[in-house]
């Protein structure tokens, strides 16, 4: 499986824009790209890739950049830009968008002796830990709109107003009770697009405290709390895709389950988390899905 994925990644490479070569570097962007992706495919550090004995036997004539060279370009901007470009040609929606989207954070645990001082300590599936976290925008349909890697204690809604300000989405965004403030209401009224769509924090049907409120946030709980109308409970409810989508997105041999030893720092943790999502779009590719404008 790893053989065909690797090979689709290399047919989009070919497809999507590039920028201007060097003609200064041995090695093109595209070599640098093919031996990163076929590290993190099979889940080896950079190092192990620049050894031709783990590359297949038709590819070891191939001349490979050495654990240095890649280190360099990889931080270089006409590489960042290709594998960004690669990214949105499979993970952006290709057909018509979705009507509903979802927001929430995936946990990116490391361990606590680790001495990345960029990761964060915050709130895991069971407790407090040490690391990062993916905060994700996804669509119905499976499309990523926006995305971000941020310590795990960085607060979710500040990393929310980020995706929301920038991504280019309409319709209903759904979330937790985490997500309920008024800036987040305030950004999506301010689109006149968007509708988040979050249980209050206080509970449904109870006394709100005297406080001012976004029209947003008030259409949200007039939404949820419409004793004639189920349609806000009901959209709530399709929230858990986005737990389906986490789970494609690690269940399987070559997905993000974990940060290895070797991605640490925010820069190689972002590069990595990059590299995954382009895979598991390949093996999870956005349906076209047709939506009622």
């Amino acid at each position: 499986m790893e053989h065909q994925l690797f090979k689709q990644i290399l047919a989009v490479m070919n497809v999507v824009d590039k920028p201007r070569r060097n003609p200064c570097c041995k090695f093109s962007m595209e070599d640098i790209i093919r031996v990163w992706f076929w590290a993190v495919l099979n889940d080896r550090p950079v190092i192990w890739a620049c050894d031709p004995k783990n590359w297949p036997l038709h590819e070891r004539r191939r001349p490979l950049p050495s654990s240095s060279t890649m280190s360099r370009r990889l931080r270089r901007q006409d590489v960042q830009t290709l594998i960004r470009n690669i990214e949105q040609h499979l993970l952006r929606s290709q057909g018509n968008k979705p009507l509903a989207w979802m927001i929430d954070g995936k946990p990116l645990v490391i361990g606590n002796a680790s001495k990345d001082r960029q990761a964060g300590f915050g709130r895991a599936v069971r407790g407090k830990a040490k690391g990062y976290k993916l905060h994700s925008l996804i669509g119905m349909d499976g499309s990523i709109a926006a995305w971000r890697v941020a310590p795990l204690n960085k607060d979710e809604r500040i990393m929310a107003r980020r995706m929301l300000r920038g991504a280019d989405i309409q319709g209903y965004v759904l979330a937790d009770g985490m997500y309920d403030s008024n800036p987040l209401h305030e950004i999506c009224e301010a689109r006149g697009e968007l509708q988040l769509v979050a249980p209050p924090r206080g509970g449904y049907h109870r006394p709100r405290r005297r406080r001012t409120q976004s029209n947003g946030r008030r259409r949200a709980i007039a939404l949820l709390e419409n004793p004639q109308s189920k349609f806000g409970r009901e959209l709530l409810k399709e929230r858990d895709a986005i737990e389906r989508s986490f789970g494609n997105l690690s269940n399987w041999g070559g997905g993000l389950t974990h940060l290895p030893p070797w991605a640490r720092t925010h820069r190689r943790v972002h590069r990595w988390v990059q590299a995954k999502l382009i895979i598991n779009a390949i093996k999870h590719p956005v349906k076209n899905t047709t939506y009622v404008n």
